[in-house]
């Protein structure tokens, strides 16, 4: 026998004599595409059903990775150790203590505006513009606090729920003198 060669009856490439590579032969009629096996399917076969899985397991990563995303760094630090433009002590970025930074906090300012846009026109049908004149510029004074500690970035609010409060407490007051003293004119003239 000769070294290399395998024995009699056997395809030199693994296979064996008279057997189709793809493990099936095509249907009548069907002729199979080149790189693909057959299919076959049973018409009063059940469904398949899909493998299980388990709810509690790792999700898996998905194959596609984004070619814009972060890349982990290759060393231990983020910065080049050579003097070059990257500063290599402190951080880049601030620290931001718990958590994520603050939201800033613009209800205040929000509400004393919409306050005193409210009491202009109450002003004159049912005096109720004078409370919410008074609430809303203490409300819009508090927002104009909380933009000057740096806690609130809506100053501009703020200022009009103070201006549209003001003139809408004031026309309030303006308004009941108004009354009273035609209510009072016209009762003493018979």
């Amino acid at each position: 026998m000769f070294m290399g060669y395998p024995p009699p009856g056997q395809d030199p490439y693994g296979q064996q004599p008279n057997q189709d590579p793809y493990g099936q032969q095509p249907q009548y009629g069907q002729q199979p595409q080149y790189g693909q096996q057959p299919q076959y399917q049973d018409p009063y076969a059940q469904p398949q059903q899909p493998a299980y899985q388990d709810p509690y397991a790792q999700p898996q990563q998905p194959a596609y990775q984004d070619p814009y995303a972060q890349q982990p760094p290759v060393s231990g630090t983020p910065y080049p150790t050579s003097g070059g433009a990257y500063p290599t002590s402190g951080g880049a970025y601030p620290n931001a203590g718990y958590g994520a930074p603050a939201q800033p906090q613009n209800t205040l300012g929000l509400v004393g505006m919409i306050l005193g846009i409210a009491s202009i026109p109450l002003a004159f049908c049912c005096s109720l513009g004078l409370p919410l004149g008074i609430a809303g510029a203490i409300v819009s004074f508090l927002g104009q606090n909380k933009v000057k500690q740096g806690l609130a970035n809506n100053e501009g609010q703020a200022k009009a729920g103070l201006i549209c409060s003001i003139v809408g407490a004031g026309l309030t007051i303006l308004v009941l003198i108004l009354t009273f003293s035609l209510n009072w004119g016209l009762s003493t003239y018979p």
